[in-house]
């Protein structure tokens, strides 16, 4: 209490305008993600509207009968969207009759069938949420590493290597050593651009540019030799049993023990980035790399540790691919993992939580395009355009802003997410 003029005045408690101050820059962060999210979703209707033959038909006639021009964008619109949430989340009505019949009669086919999208969605998302959370701790030291789906290549040969050629071990010791292969062949190729990088200056973006190129061909290379399996395709041979990723569901359904293990990692990776002495460092150095020098920090150590836990996890990101879902690798195999992570990272403010709430984000949005084109003929390229929109409008903030006329907010933390090619 303090007085002054007669008054007595209840000064804040410095917790309570702490609180305030996390709560209010929490938001502010938020905000401007999910507007961007909703323009996207409006600009895609307009995209689906103006691409639907009956709502041009319905146009031509706008003057003469505005009204049915209306009811067919509407139409379309919602057609388009409510195939995407059912591929993305399921039918609620089915899941609740699936249920209903479980309950009655144990039978588990029309519920396994009612889950299959979200858990889809779920197992598509695995990936996303390491592959995001490899370009963004890279970020946090003010480095871009493009390279992550080189490193995911070479993460998916090593883990399924493991996998495949180790026969007589128990799942003990089989499935964690397939895991950690994939890890150390990401880590193990993101060292090297790492060293360049802390070594000599070589920017990190030319170099993993070129890993990535050197990993698809070596790849290439070894799918049609050395790990060839029997016949005409260019795959692996299958893992074996004892290293697959323990499913939570019978088949059909494919979601694993790799989703708990990506939700693991990414909490691990907030405690190492803002709980531990190093994960100081590292963001000191993206932040500041000068001043990191004058209190004594290793610039050439740091960018290199964060280099190779990065890859570290494109690498992990590929073995719960590899032991959780496909079993083998193959050509091409990867869905653009490690070029999505890049706008993964942005999309999330290179925050793990922020990661793991876009990868979530793409994961049900990839789900449910298929079933959006199947039900409703919409091309699936439309989510493609949405999450591009997504980035446009993450990567310039004043667009939104500007569109839903927002303050900037302050004491939001910027963050440096490169320095340029003489840094």
């Amino acid at each position: 209490m303090s007085t002054r003029g007669g008054e007595s005045r209840e000064q804040p408690q410095p917790t309570a305008v702490k609180r305030k101050v996390v709560w209010s820059q929490a938001f502010q962060a938020v905000l401007v993600p999910a507007l961007a999210v909703l323009t996207a979703l409006i600009i895609g209707a307009v995209v689906i509207a103006i691409t639907d033959a009956a709502v041009v038909a319905a146009y031509r006639n706008f003057f003469t009968a505005p009204g049915k021009a209306l009811a067919a964008t509407w139409q379309a619109v919602r057609t388009a969207y409510g195939a995407l949430f059912q591929g993305s989340f399921g039918n609620p009505q089915e899941l609740y009759q699936a249920v209903k019949v479980y309950v009655a009669t144990k039978e588990t086919g029309p519920l396994w069938q009612a889950l299959w999208p979200i858990t889809e969605s779920l197992v598509a998302a695995t990936p996303y949420i390491l592959a995001g959370l490899a370009v963004a701790l890279g970020f946090r030291c003010g480095l871009f590493n493009i390279g992550v789906e080189g490193q995911f290549f070479m993460g998916a040969l090593a883990s399924a290597y493991i996998g495949y050629r180790l026969t007589t071990l128990p799942t003990l010791v089989h499935l964690p050593l397939a895991v950690l292969a994939g890890a150390l062949g990401g880590a193990l190729w993101a060292a090297i651009p790492g060293y360049l990088k802390a070594r000599t200056g070589a920017h990190e973006v030319v170099n993993t540019i070129m890993m990535n190129w050197i990993a698809f061909r070596l790849s290439d290379w070894l799918l049609n030799g050395p790990m060839k399996a029997p016949g005409y395709r260019p795959i692996t041979p299958q893992i074996e049993p004892t290293a697959e990723l323990p499913r939570f569901f019978p088949a059909p359904l494919r979601l694993n023990v790799g989703f708990l293990l990506a939700l693991a990692t990414a909490a691990v990776v907030y405690w190492f980035l803002f709980k531990t002495t190093t994960g100081f460092e590292i963001r000191t150095v993206g932040a500041n790399p000068r001043a990191a020098r004058y209190a004594g920090m290793n610039i050439t150590r740091n960018f290199v540790l964060a280099m190779v836990l990065s890859g570290a996890l494109a690498g992990l990101a590929a073995a719960t691919q590899v032991l959780g879902v496909d079993h083998w690798v193959g050509q091409g195999f990867s869905a653009g993992y490690g070029f999505d992570a890049i706008a993964l990272a942005l999309l999330g403010k290179s925050h793990p939580l922020g990661v793991v709430l876009a990868s979530l984000l793409f994961g049900f949005l990839r789900g449910g395009a298929t079933r959006m084109q199947s039900l409703a003929g919409i091309p699936i390229d439309i989510i493609s355009i949405i999450q591009a929109l997504v980035i446009v409008f993450i990567a310039a903030p004043d667009i939104i802003r500007w569109l839903y006329r927002l303050r900037a907010g302050r004491g939001i933390e910027e963050l440096v997410l490169t320095r340029g090619w003489g840094g």
